[in-house]
């Protein structure tokens, strides 16, 4: 679960105020023997301690369920209301990694509605991993378009350079509604230790697309509208309709907070025409994440690594299917931009995470530190821009509350800076 806030100017009174919970969260965490592991903890371990209450230990087995309220405000939205979960949980007890269900539904002033549940589900034994995202949206967002530089080179460009005076990148953002359609399913099957082999499904469905900002009478053109009828798209509807075969290989110890491990993937997504697609295009997606414990008695001492490449041949898909920052299964990628901010046929995306603990060993709260950086191609500019041509970094901070210790489940709470541009993140497991 994640949910932007790009105007962030009450971010700081947050922060002091979780900043003096610290000590209240510390006092109570239990200080191990020096070359001993640090016992875990989690948020119902301090309240039974601060009410002198002996601890209740659950089962292994059993589940873990978060349900949090979803009350938010931002330009884009106007107010959302709403509710957000995940469940955690194991198919057979001990020999199989944790599982993961996760569901928000939320509605705002402005009309959209929100609804995407997540799936990453290990079966019995970890024999079939099963991974799904299932979205539908009323929505509308800005796009900016094509290329790590954009606005630069875009349409709009050169349709609000007034008199020699350049405008500010929120003046040259091009507004969009539509209603979006996801339905993404992939069952991968064990072939050997950490191994799997996988096939799938994928469909992504925009319809009642409206671009605010075209108009063929001045006329006025925006990236959207130029791209789509330069390749033969519709400009109100499209569909990209694919199978997918993926590899996959994944060492980590739990997939919701892992602690060490690698999970590495190679996707191919073929959209032949039979599948009701204009062309038959192809996209491949490549994506690597690992994880190295920094200390032996507290785990949650690491550093992570996240890097992820999404190629498509130029004009094989519409312009709103095309890689955008933001669109990964969980929506994670990019704190410190807006969603769509970047987009792209070729899109790479890197990130670097430094978690640490803030209690003392074995308490509950933790931060993290990162960084991140994303680059994407546009060949239909004037000038056109390649991968690494141009790349937008970003940098952040956040806090951790341990909710759930089986299943490693933090509450998250993130600050991101980018280019002109800022983001407040909050969610449940970790980024990546």
């Amino acid at each position: 679960m994640s949910y932007p806030f790009i105007r962030a100017g009450r971010k700081y009174g947050v922060v002091l105020l979780l900043i003096n919970c610290f000590h209240f969260f510390s006092i109570d965490a239990q200080q191990p023997e020096p070359d001993s592991v640090c016992t875990e903890s989690d948020l119902a371990d301090v309240i039974h301690d601060w009410r002198h209450k002996p601890r209740k230990e659950k089962p292994e087995s059993g589940g873990s369920l978060l349900l949090v309220p979803v009350i938010a405000s931002s330009p884009a939205t106007g107010f959302m209301f709403g509710v957000a979960g995940q469940y955690a949980f194991k198919m057979h007890k001990e020999n199989t990694l944790y599982s993961i269900f996760s569901v928000n539904a939320t509605v705002t002033t402005k009309s959209q509605t929100i609804f995407q549940l997540k799936n990453n589900v290990y079966s019995k034994n970890n024999k079939i991993f099963f991974s799904g995202d299932w979205r539908f949206m009323i929505y509308s967002q800005p796009t900016y378009g094509l290329g790590t530089n954009a606005p630069e080179g875009a349409a709009l460009k050169y349709q609000y350079d007034l008199g020699g005076v350049a405008t500010t990148q929120d003046s040259l953002a091009q507004p969009m509604n539509f209603n979006f359609v996801r339905f993404y399913q992939t069952a991968s099957i064990k072939i050997k230790s950490n191994l799997y082999v996988g096939l799938g499904y994928h469909l992504d469905y925009y319809y009642s697309i409206e671009d605010q900002r075209l108009d063929l009478n001045k006329p006025f053109y925006t990236s959207h509208y130029l791209f789509n009828t330069k390749y033969g798209y519709s400009t109100t509807a499209y569909v990209s309709s694919a199978l997918n075969a993926n590899l996959l290989y994944d060492t980590r110890d739990n997939m919701i907070n892992p602690y060490k491990g690698i999970f590495a993937q190679v996707n191919v997504r073929y959209a032949p025409r039979f599948l009701g697609n204009v062309k038959s295009s192809e996209f491949i997606n490549l994506e690597w994440r690992s994880f190295h414990g920094l200390s032996k008695r507290n785990p949650r001492h690491l550093i992570a690594f996240w890097l992820q490449g999404t190629f498509t041949p130029n004009g094989e898909f519409p312009y709103l299917i095309l890689p955008a920052l933001g669109y990964d299964q969980r929506g994670r990628s990019g704190r410190g931009y807006v969603q769509g901010r970047f987009r792209g046929p070729n899109m790479v995306y890197g990130e670097a995470e430094y978690r640490f603990p803030i209690s003392q060993c074995g308490g509950i709260l933790g931060g993290v530190l990162f960084v991140n950086a994303t680059t994407a191609n546009n060949p239909n500019a004037i000038n056109p821009e390649k991968l690494f041509d141009t790349i937008a970094p970003a940098y952040g901070f956040g806090l951790r509350m341990k909710v759930d210790k089986r299943s490693r489940t933090n509450l998250q709470l993130d600050f991101g800076f980018g280019n002109n541009s800022t983001g407040i993140y909050l969610g449940a497991a970790e980024t990546f």
